[in-house]
């Protein structure tokens, strides 16, 4: 019990070393030496959890893949599901993620987990919106769907560079209204 008390405070001290070195500088210019410093370890004990730097980023972006799944899964799970509740479920799952969100998402991200991100939630998303705006061609509704998670995604960086002060909510509500009136959503009285 007292050695998976260990391993875990072990991992865990790597992967902060590992994300907060991550938002100051690009994942090929960090060194498992800085990490083991960073981390307060010596590098054997890095090597007997992780490969290399590669199989740290791996694995810390499939559990939060798993998490990201577990939280949508409910929703995916029924037809009935409305997309803000999906926006709304990422951006709690992200939140709850915050150290992750914010070196994934800051200058020095990867983008290609990104992208992994936005894919979980497309299809329920692209059938929803089917179903809402029955008049849009498949065509139309892939389209938007593009072009709406990408400025979901400007809407994360936004929040994770101001701190993820606002609640998740409250930004799922913003990014689903600003998704559903566009510019007209300056005007609108009840701002998130």
């Amino acid at each position: 019990m007292k050695t998976d008390h260990r391993v875990r405070m072990s991992q865990r001290m790597i992967r902060r070393a590992f994300l907060d070195l991550l938002k100051q500088k690009p994942m090929q210019r960090i060194t498992v030496k800085e990490v083991c410093e960073e981390a307060g370890i010596h590098r054997g004990t890095f090597y007997a959890h992780y490969t290399d730097l590669y199989d740290l980023l791996h694995q810390i972006e499939e559990e939060m893949t798993k998490n990201l799944r577990h939280a949508l899964e409910p929703l995916l799970s029924t037809e009935n599901t409305d997309p803000l509740q999906i926006t709304t479920a990422v951006f709690q799952c992200l939140q709850e993620n915050a150290d992750l969100c914010s070196a994934i998402l800051g200058n020095h991200g990867e983008e290609d987990f990104v992208r992994r991100l936005l894919e979980m939630g497309r299809e329920h998303c692209i059938k929803a919106y089917s179903k809402y705006y029955q008049n849009a061609t498949p065509f139309e509704i892939e389209y938007f769907y593009v072009f709406a998670s990408s400025g979901c995604i400007g809407l994360l960086r936004k929040w994770v560079e101001d701190g993820m002060l606002l609640p998740a909510s409250t930004v799922a509500r913003m990014a689903e209204s600003i998704m559903l009136h566009g510019i007209s959503y300056l005007n609108a009285s009840d701002h998130p």
